[in-house]
């Protein structure tokens, strides 16, 4: 349970869009009894261990077998199914009530038969030992974290700058970031005071073949750069390379508000008790448009992907604020291009790094601080990746189980990894979350040493929350382990140091390359600083992806054959399809049919479906014997 004080409650999710269970003011508390009943049905519903709850003078985090220390004035319960149900207490003698209530919901946690199966987060162990624990991977909060991941890409042209340690540059960015290796500290800080909100381009993954991946915020076309600034940045954007492209990132993807309006459609839309008819269901998914922002995503991943896979070249991802699609685009162009992000240990870094690390707004996005830029980006991202899992099993060592320990780890988080907006007040030491309380839950006799939650211990620190056969389920029993990330590197090409302006720069957007005369809009271009980082005429949308234009690429860089490793998602009508587990998880009948997480309960599943068939074989006509059937009309004719 969250617990805060009286005027700081601690809201995870958006209240705005959650029906009215019934459950809020005084009255819902007049009768102990009923709710003490009630709460049966609620403990098995909840997204995790704790419940968001405020009291009067703190914030502590409690967990079924922990003893509840002071009276609670509100009970926020989130649910797997997306409900959220509110239980409010009044001052004035409705004390042992709260009490009762609130002790009541935690024992029908605790008590569930469902949590000994995964279905969302089934805290089984949450302590910490008294020392020092090495995290499961390197959290980048050092420069060894960061040189050590370097060497690892084969970034040889890029240092670690540690120009930022003190944040005097970003806030937003972390400690240490890659920058190409001839630039200069000084000449960092003056290139990144001419982008917004001072995220200026860095190396965001280094490609085997030789191409750079680049992010950086928009244009500050306000500023006034002298000369040596402007060739600063060029050689920043440019890394090395003659070809640069800059990627309009924000481009044919949805707006913030976009996305949170339609994952709000989703959420209503998925709840058990929904108003719509069911023969019109299909028909209000399609219109909360969220399948149609899955399939942008991937649709533009798979572009920029053929861009960096296919010649050596810089590729720069341009967003204004940098901290949302920028990161969503260059997670699934690694896991596009390379096998190593598709392992379980290569996914978390990649998180780490790209969301994590590089200061995605967890905290305002998914609507921790009630503030109006609510946009649950990172959950766009992971229905994504489960759309890539479904399309590819067998690259994946991953399984969607662990997407939905990620998802719900986010919707409720219980460490301080989604509880921070910046890398610098992840760092910060906060009295607010140092009242957390970690208690094992039932089951565990022994009780951690200390109260205080480590703020070290990360969202990757599966043992202590999950038990062995739970976190034995998030690995994919289809990944083929023949897919050895190191079998698929192509031959490392020459990448030569080109100084002055590059000889070819385009902009990508819209689904179409458009030639540039210049890289910055401040050279030659004093009319280019009123306008936007956006500055060019868009081109139309383009019909076609790169890929199915052939490449689309332009003649003069010569044959581009398809890299091996890469993969080109479909997007396209029924290749999208609703993540049901994570969705309909308050459906338990729609929940028959899906796939099981282990190899034997694989095999469960097909010795029912064939005994099913062995019993409906006999309703079947002779004449429909003589005949080759497809089992899809078997089962159809049988019901």
């Amino acid at each position: 349970m969250w617990w805060g004080g009286r005027g700081q409650s601690f809201n995870i999710a958006p209240q705005k869009a959650e029906p009215d269970m019934g459950l809020s003011g005084p009255k819902s508390v007049q009768r102990t009894g009923m709710l003490e009943s009630r709460s049966c049905q609620l403990g098995s519903h909840l997204a995790s261990g704790c419940l968001p709850v405020s009291g009067l003078s703190r914030v502590q985090l409690l967990r079924p077998g922990s003893p509840l220390k002071f009276t609670p004035e509100e009970i926020l319960i989130h649910g797997r199914d997306f409900r959220l149900l509110r239980v409010a207490f009044e001052a004035g003698g409705l004390e042992p009530q709260a009490f009762q209530v609130t002790m009541a919901i935690v024992r029908a946690r605790a008590q569930s038969s469902q949590a000994q199966q995964y279905a969302g987060i089934s805290l089984s162990k949450a302590g910490q030992s008294s020392g020092p624990r090495k995290p499961p991977i390197p959290l980048l909060e050092t420069s060894e974290d960061w040189e050590t991941e370097r060497k690892k890409q084969g970034a040889g042209s890029w240092r670690v700058s540690p120009v930022n340690e003190r944040f005097d540059v970003a806030t937003s960015l972390p400690h240490y970031f890659w920058v190409p290796k001839r630039t200069l500290d000084s000449e960092v800080r003056r290139a990144f005071g001419h982008f917004h909100q001072g995220r200026g381009p860095r190396l965001s993954w280094h490609h085997p073949g030789g191409s750079d991946l680049l992010r950086c915020g928009g244009f500050y076309t306000a500023s006034d750069p002298n000369k040596e600034d402007i060739r600063a940045v060029e050689s920043m954007l440019q890394a090395g390379h003659s070809d640069v492209v800059l990627v309009d990132t924000v481009d044919e993807l949805p707006s913030l508000t976009d996305v949170q309006l339609a994952h709000l459609k989703l959420r209503a839309l998925c709840l058990p008790d929904s108003s719509a008819a069911e023969e019109k269901w299909l028909s209000a998914l399609e219109g909360t448009r969220w399948l149609d922002y899955v399939r942008s995503c991937l649709r533009k991943a798979s572009d920029i992907s053929v861009l960096v896979t296919s010649r050596v070249r810089s590729v720069v991802l341009q967003e204004r604020g940098d901290r949302d699609f920028n990161g969503l685009l260059s997670s699934l162009v690694q896991l596009l291009s390379a096998p190593e992000a598709r392992t379980l240990l290569g996914f978390q870094s990649l998180v780490q790094r790209e969301w994590v690390a590089a200061g995605h707004p967890f905290l305002t996005r998914l609507g921790v601080t009630g503030a109006s830029e609510e946009a649950p980006v990172f959950l766009l991202f992971l229905d994504c990746v489960w759309q890539l899992l479904q399309q590819f099993p067998a690259e994946f060592e991953f399984s969607e189980f662990f997407l939905l320990a990620l998802h719900d780890s986010a919707r409720v988080p219980d460490t301080l990894t989604f509880l921070r907006d910046t890398p610098w007040e992840r760092g910060k030491q906060s009295g607010q979350f140092n009242s957390y309380t970690q208690i094992y839950t039932a089951g565990y006799s022994q009780l951690p040493a200390g109260n205080s939650v480590n703020p070290q211990l990360s969202v990757w620190d599966w043992d202590l929350r999950y038990s062995s056969e739970q976190i034995l389920q998030f690995h994919n029993p289809g990944y083929d382990p023949e897919h050895c990330p190191d079998s698929w590197l192509p031959r490392q090409q020459p990448n030569f140091m080109v100084s002055g302006p590059p000889s070819s720069v385009w902009l990508f957007s819209r689904g179409a390359l458009t030639p540039l005369n210049q890289l910055c809009p401040w050279r030659d271009s004093p009319s280019l600083l009123a306008v936007s980082s956006r500055w060019l005429p868009r081109p139309a949308i383009s019909s076609e992806s790169l890929a199915d234009q052939e490449w689309g690429l332009p003649s003069h860089w010569g044959a581009c054959p398809l890299p091996p490793g890469l993969l080109l998602p479909g997007y396209l009508g029924p290749q999208i399809r609703l993540w049901r587990r994570c969705y309909l998880r308050g459906r338990p009948e729609v929940q028959k049919g899906l796939s099981a997480p282990t190899i034997s309960g694989l095999q469960d599943e097909l010795s029912h479906l064939q005994e099913l068939l062995r019993k409906w074989t006999p309703r079947i006509s002779p004449e429909d014997h003589s005949e080759k059937r497809d089992p899809n009309t078997i089962v159809s004719q049988s019901r």
